[in-house]
């Protein structure tokens, strides 16, 4: 979410219009989250985090469809910005605290950080694979570096 408007008056709005909330993230987590854990301790005598995944995935696709009860906030608001910062968090770099071992880049095959990719301008058609190289991986000396500071990629050896 690059831009938050949180002055109101705060009706309800179009996609187009984004983000429009008195409450910023953190305390729509919060307060979503309480609730949620209120309710599923109630029906199910358990908080959301212990409930078996069909009872996770019910509670998820009540929120979905905007048939969960919450106060604070619309329940598809929340899972809207719920399902963002899930896929936020799988494809950042791992230094933001998600994508653990990179999992999300290699799932797409995302090389990482940006690196030079001058001899490969011309291969047209030729899928580069390299190892990902996140962040972290240039701050701990687990990437080697070219002259200008840019990782070096490990390509990967095709199989086809």
């Amino acid at each position: 979410m690059a831009k938050m408007y949180r002055q109101g008056p705060h009706a309800e709005g179009t996609p187009q219009q984004g983000y429009q909330s008195p409450l910023t993230p953190q305390e729509i987590y919060r307060a979503a989250i309480a609730e949620i854990n209120a309710s599923c301790a109630k029906q199910y005598g358990k908080t959301f985090d212990k409930l078996a995944l069909a009872q996770q995935e019910e509670v998820l696709r009540a929120l979905d469809e905007g048939k969960f009860p919450l106060e604070a906030v619309p329940a598809r608001f929340f899972f809207n910005l719920l399902l963002d910062n899930t896929i936020e968090g799988f494809f950042s770099d791992p230094i933001y605290g998600g994508n653990r071992d990179k999992i999300g880049w290699k799932l797409v095959g995302f090389p990482g950080v940006a690196a030079v990719y001058t001899q490969h301008v011309e291969k047209h058609g030729v899928p580069y694979d390299a190892l990902p190289a996140s962040i972290v991986d240039i701050l701990e000396g687990k990437s080697a570096l070219d002259e200008h500071g840019h990782p070096r990629h490990v390509l990967l050896v095709r199989k086809d």
